[in-house]
This record gives structure tokens, sequence and C-alpha cells, in this order.
């Protein structure tokens, strides 16, 4: 999602796969329609701490993508336990953080939909053409 909430890219995957795995595919999907050729790399990647593994940030550095995820306890205790060896912290911006809430609540106001929050349909095709026509109801209208 953007910094107003509304979607960039939608991937679907089995609900007991976790979010982190998916962050390069839904990167991937990603085109932001502008003049001349569709702009595919957001500027920042604000997340929790659920994407705070260095897989992650490598992947977003490769890329250019400045990255916005507090650190986990064990990870900084990890660091912190090498002394002057485990390097510095990642850097972490708190006040632009904040705007994290915005992604937030949109993800709430889609689960308002009951057909989303329980994920009744039997085909990933018409859960996706359901998550997309909220989204434009709600965003764009």
């Amino acid at each position: 999602m953007d910094g107003r909430g509304r979607l960039l890219s939608v991937v679907l995957t089995a609900g007991q796969a976790g979010d982190n795995p998916q962050l390069r595919a839904v990167i991937d999907a990603i085109r932001v329609p502008t003049p001349g050729r569709p702009r595919s790399r957001p500027q920042t990647v604000i997340a929790d701490k659920a994407y705070s593994h260095p897989s992650t940030r490598s992947l977003l550095r490769a890329r250019g993508i400045r990255t916005v995820i507090p650190q986990r306890s064990d990870q900084i205790a990890h660091r912190q336990s090498k002394g002057r060896a485990g390097g510095r912290p990642p850097r972490f911006d708190p006040d632009l953080y904040r705007l994290r809430n915005v992604v937030e609540r949109a993800f709430n106001r889609l689960k308002q939909w009951r057909g989303i929050a329980s994920r009744y349909d039997k085909h990933a095709r018409n859960y996706r053409a359901g998550i997309l026509l909220a989204a434009v109801v709600m965003f764009w209208l």
C-alpha cells in the first residue's frame, strides 16, 4: 500500500504462508503508472518487526529501497553480545515509522468486507477479485 492506504500490488498465498518470504513477489508486482515507463520501485518500505530479517534488509538495500523496520529484541541482543564486532544497528526513523498506521488502518477497512475477512471463496481468483473490488470501492471512489 502507498502512503495514502491504496493498494499497489496483491499477491495471494496459502493461509499458513508467512508474510516475509512473499516480500520479493509483492515488490516485483508493483507497477505505478507514471508518464513514460511505470514506476516499479517504492522509495521506502515501512514494515513491522516481522520483516526484520537480514535477507529482507539486503534485498531492499540491493534494490536501493530505504527501509524503516525496527529490530527484534533478539537481534539487538545478538548484535550487542558481539561487542564492537557486532557492527552498527540499522538506521531507523521513528517519525517515519509512525506512518505505518495508515497501512494498518487500510487493512482493517478491507477486513470490514465479510468475504475478505472470512475467505469463503473457493477459488483464489474470486478472492483476489473481491480484494480488488473492495479496494476500488473504498479507496478510489
